[in-house]
């Protein structure tokens, strides 16, 4: 098992789904043990209410979460350098992850969970899709660090 790191950003595409889930489903596992944040490589969604509600199941809340950029974490004064982990959990936040800490000594991990997005065309089929995606990040997180929910 790894150490908990002090601090993790988690970011995908839009910081509407598979981010805001790692965040929320973190810090239920580990508390105030770890700094979490989430960002997305752009900021044009809201946060979806299929990830809210799957995570609501297993007491994780999300419906306050606001979505926002890795630019917009840099404007709020947030430096990626001060975070001692970045899970990508896209092709495309791990690119720019890489791209943004290039001259930082910090670790970008990508972890390929699915993206439940236009997944089942019920109601019941696409929540089934949003708690694989959920159930994916929580297997990851207590693979890597143990945690309990």
């Amino acid at each position: 098992m790894a150490d908990l790191p002090q601090s993790v950003l988690f970011c995908c595409d839009h910081n509407a789904v598979r981010s805001p889930m790692a965040e929320g489903i973190m810090k239920k596992l580990y508390g105030f043990e770890s700094y979490v944040q989430s960002v997305g490589v752009v900021n044009d969604l809201e946060i979806d209410g299929f990830a809210i509600a799957v995570c609501k199941e297993i007491g994780v809340e999300m419906s306050r979460h606001r979505s926002r950029s890795f630019d917009d974490l840099e404007q709020m004064g947030e430096a990626l350098s001060g975070f001692d982990l970045i899970v990508a959990l896209s092709p495309a936040s791990q690119r720019r992850a890489l791209d943004l800490t290039r001259f930082y000594h910090l670790t970008v991990e990508y972890w390929s969970i699915m993206d439940p997005t236009g997944l089942g065309e019920t109601r019941e089929q696409k929540l089934n899709a949003y708690r694989q995606t959920r159930d994916q990040l929580v297997d990851r997180m207590q693979q890597k660090w143990e945690g309990t929910i």
